[in-house]
């Protein structure tokens, strides 16, 4: 009996000690990212490095999400105060988190260390915009366009550096005031159709934006249009030591805010000091590695098991009710400070409206109906219900479950209510095909997968309706068909 109890206490050990030593992400893919040998610290201050390290990464995921986006930027020749276009419907080559490939990007980079900066918005008249001003972390300032300030009517926009005297501003303008030097604006040109002369019309109309330091507005200076869809654009979060040098580049650049006060001494201890040279040894270089790793894990747990938007489906969206709130308070919010949600919202995404879910809503699908993670190599459908409740348009995107991003070297990324040649039912409802091959129904409503990996999708409502918040319409769980 001895020898039985010894023997199965061994088997356990050893089992263990595998579990330990090999971490596979819930996906089941064996991947870079998500494969990590166990760290173990040598003594105190390594243990303490490790655990701040990964706090570091979930406190500073939309900051470091935001300087990536701005390196690559920089990579074409591009510099703030100036304005990133994709001058046509976005394809793989944009490898930034979850981009939406059926209206025209644009992104305006500022920054205020020298002045206000003033971005113009043209009226809802040939065209109309979708769109937020944000801060260097990704908090909403306030949004644009019908959902924003200026009601649909354009106007001037002027966006305030930290501690600017607002009454030296004419009147004229909406005041923009923010917290950091830096940040940038997501504009989205929707599209009347996605006819060939309806997205160069998005394009024109997003050309018609304006943005200038506030010092040169007598001289009539040219807005810098940075044309990015000739390269690679790739701004995906490296869960490596990469992570923390893009968060020292943040910390170097702006100010601490009030609010991040108690991260100055857990950054000095892994490194990253205000005016001091960033220079990680070969040991805590080993730190980073895993405690990055780690950090995705632990926001992942959380992702991967956020609360359904419809009861007993597998359709959810991620931003809890206390992140909400934070962005349409400027998180002031006695209370609360939902790092950790904000941490999985950046971890999969770029971009925050100041009014979350209002003039676009968003719900996110891992799983199939089946609650089994949706896998590359095989072939799933959703079906669409009739008259989904928009005023514009819906659409869904399939992305890389691993890195967030479009899959490599495929045809297109999603399909969507104003798809040319997309197929309708008889009844009025649209069936979408997912799988590395198209179905027998051909190529108009199917969507590419890699069949070596895993894949999420991405359900957009634009103009969303009465219809999906009191949920009188249902989208269908995604269904297995092999």
């Amino acid at each position: 009996m001895k020898k039985i109890m010894v023997s199965m206490a061994l088997l356990f050990f050893v089992t263990a000690c595998k579990k330990e030593n090999t971490v596979e992400s819930n996906s089941g893919q064996n991947t870079e990212s998500s494969q990590k040998t166990e760290f173990h610290a040598e003594n105190i201050k390594e243990k303490i490095q490790y655990n701040r390290a990964v706090q570091a990464a979930i406190w500073g995921m939309p900051a470091v999400n935001f300087e990536l986006m701005y390196k690559e930027m920089e990579k074409i020749n591009g510099s703030y105060n100036q304005v990133l276009l994709w001058p046509e419907l976005l394809n793989w080559k944009n490898q930034t988190l979850t981009p939406n490939p059926d209206v025209i990007y644009l992104m305006p980079f500022f920054n205020t260390e020298k002045g206000p900066v003033v971005l113009e918005i043209p009226p809802a008249d040939n065209g109309t915009f979708n769109g937020s001003v944000m801060n260097c972390w990704q908090a909403a300032i306030e949004d644009v366009g019908p959902g924003g300030m200026d009601k649909g009517k354009g106007g001037k926009y002027i966006i305030l550096p930290p501690g600017y005297d607002k009454s030296k501003i004419p009147s004229g303008y909406f005041v923009m005031q923010s917290d950091t030097y830096r940040g940038y604006a997501l504009l989205r040109s929707v599209l009347k159709s996605g006819s060939p002369a309806d997205v160069k019309a998005a394009v024109d109309y997003g050309k018609r934006i304006k943005l200038y330091p506030y010092a040169q507005t007598s001289s009539s200076p040219q807005t810098v249009f940075i044309d990015a869809s000739k390269a690679e654009f790739n701004s995906a979060i490296p869960y490596n030591d990469n992570f923390y040098q893009a968060l020292n580049d943040i910390v170097q650049e702006e100010p601490f805010l009030e609010r991040d006060r108690a991260m100055i001494d857990a950054l000095k201890t892994i490194g990253i000091e205000r005016g001091k040279t960033f220079a990680p040894d070969a040991r805590i270089k080993e730190i980073f590695n895993s405690a990055s790793k780690d950090a995705r894990e632990y926001l992942l747990s959380i992702y991967e098991n956020t609360k359904p938007f419809y009861a007993g489906t597998n359709w959810f969206f991620p931003a809890s009710d206390e992140y909400k709130l934070s962005v349409m308070k400027s998180y002031v919010t006695p209370g609360i400070y939902p790092v950790d949600n904000r941490g999985v919202c950046y971890m999969m995404a770029f971009f925050s409206a100041k009014h979350i879910g209002e003039s676009q809503y968003y719900l996110l699908a891992l799983k199939d109906k089946e609650g089994n993670f949706l896998k590359g190599n095989s072939n799933y459908k959703v079906i669409v219900p009739a008259n989904v409740p928009v005023k514009q348009y819906w659409s869904i995107t399939l992305y890389n479950r691993e890195t967030h991003t479009f899959i490599r070297d495929k045809k297109w990324a999603g399909r969507s209510s104003q798809t040319p040649g997309l197929k309708k039912n008889t009844d009025g409802t649209v069936t979408l095909y997912f799988g590395p091959k198209p179905p027998a129904e051909g190529e108009s409503n199917w969507i590419p997968t890699d069949p070596k990996g895993d894949f999420e999708l991405l359900a957009r409502f634009y103009g969303p309706t009465k219809a999906l918040y009191d949920q009188s319409w249902k989208l269908n769980d995604v269904e297995k068909v092999n």
